[in-house]
């Protein structure tokens, strides 16, 4: 939408100088542009990390319905067997585990605000399969290897794109396939 602007600016530099230029995208179709402008070109593209291709992705949205609710028949659901829930706040996910705890679910819950012996039982207990649903903060989100994680549940959004491929990936691991829900409003 500026090109013109760029050539008058370009146009009016001196021939002999050393030119940077950033985008956040450059389309195949601009190629020619960057031609136009620069004399042997050097192209450096800093790729941010992809999503598992074995990971099926997608939102839940929540038009106005408790989320607590969401959740609680999404885990009703057949298929849901080891579900991994990440939120926020350590005090959010303590008041949900108790919820889903009133309600019949198998949960456990792990954040920074919990001794290591917790943390390491309540690992443990969901890699046995004796609990179907661990909540975290983003303390699980990356180094832990789990077998079998069915789903990963963003009921609270991650803060950033890298938190969000480290969350998504502890399912679909070791060739197996996974799902990711994000819980939109």
């Amino acid at each position: 939408g500026f090109i013109h602007d760029m050539k008058y600016v370009i146009e009016n530099l001196p021939k002999d100088r050393h030119s940077l230029f950033f985008s956040a995208t450059l389309p195949e179709k601009l190629n020619h542009v960057v031609h136009s402008f620069l004399t042997n070109p050097i192209r450096v593209e800093v790729e941010k990390q992809k999503a598992s291709v074995n990971v099926s992705q997608d939102i839940v949205k929540i038009k106005g319905r408790s989320k607590v609710d969401v959740l609680h028949d999404l885990l009703d659901t057949e298929g849901f067997d080891k579900v991994l829930v990440f939120g926020r706040t350590k005090h959010g996910l303590n008041k949900l585990s108790k919820i889903l705890f009133e309600r019949g679910v198998k949960v456990a819950a792990i954040h920074g605000n919990k001794s290591q012996s917790q943390r390491q039982k309540a690992l443990k207990q969901f890699k046995q399969d004796y609990i179907q649903v661990l909540l975290a903060t983003d303390i699980a989100s990356r180094g832990l290897d789990i077998d079998d994680v069915t789903h990963v549940i963003n009921y609270d959004l991650p803060q950033t794109y890298e938190d969000y491929i480290h969350r998504i990936g502890r399912t679909g691991r070791a060739n197996k396939t996974g799902t990711a829900l994000s819980f939109v409003d």
